[in-house]
This record gives C-alpha cells, sequence and structure tokens, in this order.
C-alpha cells in the first residue's frame, strides 16, 4: 500500500517547520503535525520571539525612564511603563510570526496536521482519531522545562519561563533559579522594568559551559546594572507563602542555610527532550541515559526511515541549531548531502551588552592540547561604541599557535549576537586569524573590533 506522505514531521518548532518546508520544496509529500494552536513551537511562542520582543522594549524604557539620552540632547520627564501595552506589542509580534509560517506550510503544500502524534509502529503514526503512514519520519518534538525535583511550579508565584513572559505587574523581588540564557534575559528584563532581581546559581559562575574570561566580565557587568548573583548556592528548599514565596538555600559545598523571600520565583534550569507520549518504542526507538534519541551523523536513527533534529537529539538545544539540521535532514532523505558542522554553532546571551560565542572556549581548546595565541580588543576603544557612548565590552579570538587557524571566538558587547555571525563564517571556511585581520572592516563599525581581536593574535593591533 503507498504511504499517505513522503515524510511526516512531529513538530512545527523552528526545526520541525523548516524540515517540512525544505522537504516540500525538494518535491516531497510532507506533513507536519503540530499540537499547539499556533505553528512556530517553543521559540515563536513561548521563548525566542517574545522574550525578544520584551528585551526590546525593557531596553527602551530603561534608556528613557533613566535619562541614559540626556546627555544626547533628548531630555525627557514624566516616562511612564504602560505594561499591558508592552506585552500586546509582544502578542503582535508573535502573532505575526507564527501566521508568517502557516502561509509558508500553505505557499509550499505542507499539510499542517493538528494534534499530538504516537506511533502505532515504524510506518504508522495516530492523530486523534486519524492514521497516518509515511515513508519517513522526522522527530523535531523539542524540549521542555526541566524541574527541580520536588518543585512543582503553580503559574502564579513559582513560575517558568513561559509565564515569566506573561507578569501582570512588576514585581517587588524576582528571584531567578538558574544562571543561564534563559534566566538571565528574563532576569534583565524585569529588572530594568523596576525589579530587585537575585539570580541562584549552583555552579561556581553564571553562564558556566562559556568562556572564563568572557563570563567573569559579564558577571561584573550584570551586578554593576543592579542584579544580585548568588553563585555555587543549592536552592534546597521553595515554600509558597501567601502572594509571595520563601527560598532555603545552602551553599553548594556545604555550608548553613539562609532564607529568601520572593514576590515572584523564576524557575531556569535548563530544558530536558520532549519524547512523552510518542510511544517510541512501538517504533522501535530507545532513549539515551540523557532522554535523547541516539543518532547517525546524518540524522538518521537506529529504525530505518525515522529520523530526529533539535532538541531531542545530542547537542545544544538552540532553535539554529534544529534549524539547520532540519534543512540537512530532509535534504538527505531526498538523498542529497546535507550536513551540520556541529563545531561551529553560535550562541547569544540577549542580555544588554550582548553575549556570543562560537567554538571552543579557552578551556576548551588548552585541554585539547592547542598551543594557542589569543587576541582581545576592547569596545572601550573602538570608534563607533566610542560615538554612541556604549563601550563595555570585548572581541577574544582564540587561535592555533601553530597554524594561525581560528578556534573560538567570544564576544561581549552590544552587537555580539550581531557580530558573531562573521565569526562563525571564518571558521565554517578554516580561516586563520590572519584572514580576519586582512579583511577590509568598514569604518566606524563595532566590527572593526574582530578585525583589531585578529590583528591583536599576531601582537599588532592598531588602535590600542
Amino acid at each position: 500500500m503507498t504511504p499517505d506522505f513522503d515524510v511526516i514531521i512531529i513538530g512545527a518548532g523552528p526545526g520541525g517547520y523548516v524540515a517540512a518546508i525544505r522537504a516540500a520544496q525538494l518535491g516531497l509529500k510532507t506533513a507536519c503535525v503540530e499540537k499547539r494552536a499556533t505553528l512556530g513551537g517553543t521559540c515563536l511562542n513561548v521563548g525566542c520571539i517574545p522574550s525578544k520582543a520584551l528585551l526590546h522594549a525593557s531596553e527602551l524604557y530603561e534608556e528613557a525612564a533613566h535619562g541614559a539620552m540626556a546627555k544626547f540632547g533628548v531630555k525627557l520627564s514624566g516616562v511612564e511603563l504602560d505594561l499591558p501595552a508592552m506585552q500586546a506589542e509582544k502578542a503582535k509580534a508573535v502573532k505575526e510570526l507564527t501566521g508568517g509560517v502557516e502561509f509558508l506550510f500553505k505557499k509550499n503544500k505542507v499539510e499542517w496536521v493538528k494534534g499530538a502524534a504516537a506511533f502505532v509502529d515504524a510506518r504508522t503514526i495516530m492523530v486523534g482519531e486519524r492514521r497516518l503512514t509515511a515513508r519517513n519520519f522526522i522527530i523535531a518534538t523539542g524540549s521542555e522545562v526541566a524541574l527541580i525535583p520536588g518543585v512543582v511550579p503553580d503559574g502564579e508565584v513559582i513560575v517558568t519561563s513561559t509565564e515569566a513572559l506573561e507578569l501582570p505587574r512588576v514585581p517587588g523581588h524576582l528571584v531567578v533559579v538558574g544562571g543561564g540564557y534563559i534566566g538571565l534575559e528574563m532576569g534583565s528584563v524585569w529588572r530594568r522594568l523596576g525589579a530587585k532581581v537575585t539570580v541562584v546559581e549552583y555552579m561556581p559562575t553564571i553562564t558556566p559551559n562559556m568562556d572564563r574570561e568572557i563570563t567573569a566580565e559579564f558577571a561584573k557587568i550584570l551586578v554593576k546594572q543592579g542584579m544580585v548573583l548568588k553563585t555555587g548556592t543549592k536552592v534546597a528548599k521553595i515554600e509558597r507563602k501567601g502572594a509571595g514565596a520563601t527560598l532555603t538555600l545552602e551553599p553548594a559545598a556545604g555550608g548553613a542555610a539562609e532564607t529568601l523571600d520572593a514576590d515572584i520565583v523564576l524557575l531556569s534550569i535548563g530544558r530536558r527532550p520532549n519524547t512523552d507520549g510518542l510511544a517510541l518504542d512501538k517504533a522501535g526507538l530507545a532513549l539515551d541515559g540523557k532522554g535523547r534519541i541516539p543518532t547517525n551523523p546524518d540524522f538518521s536513527t537506529a529504525v530505518p526511515g525515522i529520523w530526529a533534529i533539535g532538541d531531542v537529539i545530542e547537542g545544544p538545544m538552540l532553535a539554529h541549531k534544529a534549524e539547520d539540521e532540519g534543512v540537512a535532514c530532509a535534504e538527505n532523505i531526498a538523498g542529497l548531502h546535507g550536513h551540520v558542522n556541529h563545531a561551529v554553532i553560535p550562541a547569544v546571551v540577549y542580555t544588554q551588552p550582548e553575549v556570543a560565542s562560537v567554538g571552543l572556549t579557552q578551556e576548551e581548546a588548552e585541554a585539547a592540547g592547542h598551543a594557542l595565541k589569543i587576541g582581545k580588543f576592547p569596545f572601550a576603544a573602538n570608534s563607533r561604541s566610542k560615538a554612541n557612548r556604549d563601550t563595555l565590552g570585548l572581541v577574544k579570538i582564540i587561535a592555533d599557535a601553530k597554524t594561525d587557524r581560528v578556534l573560538g571566538v567570544h564576544i561581549i558587547g552590544r552587537m555580539a549576537g550581531t557580530m558573531i555571525a562573521q565569526a562563525a563564517q571564518a571558521m565554517e571556511f578554516g580561516a586563520s586569524s590572519e584572514d580576519i585581520a586582512y579583511t577590509c572592516h568598514a569604518h566606524p563599525t563595532h566590527n572593526e573590533a574582530m578585525k583589531e581581536a585578529a590583528m591583536a593574535v599576531r601582537g599588532k593591533p592598531i588602535h590600542i
């Protein structure tokens, strides 16, 4: 019997919807199963997009309310926060983008099957009462919030990032449990809008997987901005008390406990692969020790015809990683040669300043046995940053001392998230620091700091 589809994608997040569109472009009869009322997954609905809308809006408010523009001759008074209007604009951006994906499905003739999928066997799924067969399945169900054992969010006082995007009022004291990307971004939003923010992180530093030098600079800036960072600290207990909560904290290394009262507690310790309800065992699939679906380099699984991408497989849980994997996986199914270079996946923290990285940290490069040459250049010496009166941060380039090949780039600064693309592309082509140093960069731009950092690898920056 002829299958209903050439490929069915389960999940319409960044990985799934991109895989669906690419598969359809390649002439495959394609369907995408999604149980949300809108397409786009966590990222577009309750993740990347709404958080960036609030980050941008809160930056504008802070600049206006605290006189940051006065030195440029822009004097404001009587600035007020209209939180409902801010939330409405965020919702508008989300609606536009999720609607845009729906339009792209129609344009590319991708059928959206609404509901939750569960495998019957390796060639069949059920979505509600509908039975669907396919030659290929791509599992792209993403991830969900990981929770602290014994702590159940109530959605009002003890919340996850989803509820933190929708708070009806600015909390007096927001305690963020977890010093990773999401917690720091959401903490920075509410700090700018007037909340006291305390971040509790079990590890000795915030963003523990980041280059240590960059992390140290990042932490200094956040503290200077007013954020309280309690690192090396364990959350032993969270108790709801009336309109707030009380946290019991202990040093991670052991010691006396202390309590901390909060209006809102944001649980942000990470995410876990979302495979519940898929009945993977009926398809012949088993998970690894971290709840992920094991895959081969081409994103195929142990079961022929079943593929997996994004947060449900190994690697960083990042939307752009999932997107690239979605394209590559669809191309592999179509008989092409899709590939993702997982050594060159950029990551960005969208605080202000932003923090961005790609490749190895200094610690990782040293542990791998590389002899290193490192070049650094501060934005304080960059002409565009000087003109804008926004000079926080630096660019750090790590190169192999023997070959000069760039191994990693780390940036803290206002334009870090945009600038890191140049570094990623350079590394994808196997660039040396000399390649970057001798590429002409427009003046005056923030990207000149990248050029100068590359020159500093050789010990010869011009402007410092």
